[in-house]
């Protein structure tokens, strides 16, 4: 399985001054869908931010997001392990398959590919 990229998810309410702020630290906003705002380093795509108010379609919000080449062999190598699917395997409006997963410590993973 090959990942592309790990990204933070941050958690906000304020996305509008949290954009900011990281602007002010170098990045730019590649992606801003109002609830969540993806910002990137011009000079390192693979450098990101993302920042989250509430998952408009998922019930919970994912600690860190994880950009796979196969998000379905993913998935199912995750189901055969018994860990648990917090969020089911989805295709979103924005262009991305995904699904969510507790990992070990409890914290939520976000697992996307982009189609």
């Amino acid at each position: 399985m090959t990942i592309r990229r790990a990204v933070p998810d941050i958690t906000t309410a304020d996305p509008v001054a949290s954009s900011g702020f990281y602007q002010l630290l170098g990045f730019r906003e590649e992606m801003n869908l109002g609830w969540v705002v993806n910002l990137v380093s011009p000079f390192d795509p693979t450098a990101q931010v993302i920042l989250i108010t509430k998952d408009a379609a998922a019930s919970v919000n994912p600690d860190l997001s994880v950009e796979v080449a196969d998000v379905d062999a993913v998935y199912e190598a995750v189901r055969a392990t018994g860990a648990e699917i917090v969020h089911p395997i989805t295709d979103e409006q924005w262009g991305v398959r995904r699904f969510f997963v507790r990992d070990p410590d409890g914290n939520v993973v976000n697992v996307v590919s982009h189609r």
